[in-house]
């Protein structure tokens, strides 16, 4: 905008931001559709699978913990909001999803079996920790060779590891750390 009022061109000349700018735009205008769009969806599926409001929106609380390591994995490794950085987001908020449901669906089994509320959370906590460790080590792990590539189209795939990656570490530590507790104070079931 600043170089469109300083510039001036000559008459039967105009600006027009084209390449990278205009992909951006375009997708950024996309994403702001089917974001929400795709959350919504996943949102009914976690309702139609516990059958709780309350639990289904622990389970999203996921997504705000894998947001907040994209972002800082992005600013700490100087990349910018690319559209596959965008492509990277999405990944990691079925990965964080997952590790959710991982987590309340075992606490649920507990309950039912007849844990108490506090038993079934700590007893989940330390059975689930090995396969949401699983799952987000083996996703982080198969991005490290995009994470050091250097060959054509590294620049394209790294932005996208860094989310993943970086998105993963805050959302498994968060998952495990603050899901039980936030089970615990807010996770029986509500229709």
């Amino acid at each position: 905008r600043r170089i469109a009022e300083e510039v001036e061109l000559p008459e039967a000349y105009y600006l027009a931001w084209g390449g990278e700018f205009e992909n951006q735009q375009r997708a950024a205008q996309r994403l702001a559709i089917v974001v929400p769009l795709a959350i919504g969806l996943v949102f009914l599926l976690l309702f139609s699978t516990f059958g709780s409001v309350r639990q289904a929106l622990l389970v999203l609380t996921n997504i705000p913990f894998a947001l907040i390591g994209g972002i800082f994995a992005l600013w700490l490794t100087g990349e910018y909001l690319s559209v596959p950085a965008s492509v990277g987001f999405i990944a990691l908020l079925g990965i964080a999803v997952l590790n959710g449901v991982v987590m309340v669906t075992y606490f649920n089994q507990l309950r039912v079996a007849g844990r108490s509320l506090e038993a079934a959370v700590i007893e989940g906590a330390q059975r689930r920790l090995r396969p949401v460790l699983m799952t987000a080590s083996i996703a982080a792990l198969g991005l490290v060779p995009l994470l050091f590539a250097t060959g054509p189209g590294s620049e394209i795939q790294r932005p996208l590891a860094i989310v993943v990656i970086g998105g993963l570490v805050s959302s498994t530590l968060l998952t495990l750390l603050l899901l039980p507790i936030l089970y615990r104070r807010f996770g029986e079931a509500s229709r």
